[in-house]
C-alpha cells in the first residue's frame, strides 16, 4: 500500500496510546515521493543560553515512493515517533540510534510483536519499483579506459550532443576506445542522462544484455 497523511495520522495517534502512553504530541504527518529515504523525523534546533540544545517544530514525513505492506509502513512510522519521543524531550543519546533508541526499538518489539529495525533503507527490490519503466530514446556509450576498466555513459538521444561528448572524452587522454549504442531500453533510465564528462561503472554484463 502507498499510506496517506490521514491514514498515518490515525495510526500516530493509535500507537501513541499504545507504545508511548500517550505522551506524544500530536505534529504534522506528511507523504512525499523521496527516492533516498523511507521515513524522517524533521525538526529545528537552537542552543541554549546556558548550554545545550532544544528541539521543536517536529515534523514527520514518510515516502510513499513504493508500495509497502502495510505493518511495514506502521513500523517505519513507530520508528520516527521513538525519535520525536527522545528528542522532544531534551534527551542526549548515545548516537542518532544509540543506546536509548535501541532500548525503546527492542522494548516496543517485545511487547507488541513489531518489527522495527535501527536503519529502514529500500531492499534492492524496492529500488527496481523506482526506476521510470517507460521507453526513453538514449545514446549508451560503452567507455573502455586506458588503466583497464570498462563503464557506460548515458547520453541525451542527440547526435551533435554525443559526438561533441565524444570529441571531448578522447581528448582527455583516458580513453582507449568508445561505442555508442542508441537504445530506448527502460533498463538505462535509472542511470544520469548528461553530456557531463564522467563514466558510471556497473554490471557490464548487464548491459550488454539490455543493448542487444
Amino acid at each position: 500500500m502507498k499510506p496517506t497523511a490521514e491514514y498515518l495520522q490515525e495510526r500516530f495517534r493509535k500507537y501513541n496510546e499504545m507504545c508511548f502512553g500517550g505522551g506524544l504530541a500530536e505534529v504534522p504527518i506528511s507523504v512525499g515521493r523521496s527516492r533516498t529515504y523511507l521515513g524522517q523525523c524533521l525538526y529545528k534546533r537552537q542552543r541554549k543560553l546556558f548550554g545545550g540544545e532544544q528541539y521543536y517544530d517536529f515534523r514527520i514525513r514518510i515516502s510513499a515512493a513504493v508500495d509497502l505492506p502495510e505493518d511495514q509502513i506502521d513500523d517505519i512510522l513507530i520508528h520516527e515517533m521513538i525519535h520525536y519521543s527522545i528528542l522532544s524531550r531534551g534527551i542526549k543519546d548515545t548516537s542518532a540510534h544509540g543506546r536509548l533508541f535501541r532500548g525503546m526499538m527492542s522494548d516496543i518489539n517485545g511487547r507488541f510483536g513489531r518489527h522495527i529495525t535501527v536503519s529502514h533503507k529500500f531492499t534492492p527490490e524496492d529500488r527496481e519499483k523506482l526506476y521510470d519503466t517507460r521507453s526513453r530514446a538514449h545514446i549508451v556509450s560503452i567507455v573502455s579506459l586506458k588503466d583497464g576498466r570498462t563503464g557506460i555513459k548515458v547520453l541525451p538521444a542527440d547526435e551533435s550532443r554525443a559526438s561533441l561528448w565524444r570529441r571531448r572524452m578522447l581528448r582527455t587522454g583516458r580513453i582507449a576506445s568508445l561505442e555508442m549504442h542508441p537504445t530506448d531500453d527502460p533498463y538505462f533510465n535509472r542511470f544520469p542522462c548528461s553530456t557531463a564528462q564522467n563514466v558510471v561503472f556497473t554490471d557490464m554484463g548487464l548491459v550488454y544484455k539490455h543493448l542487444e
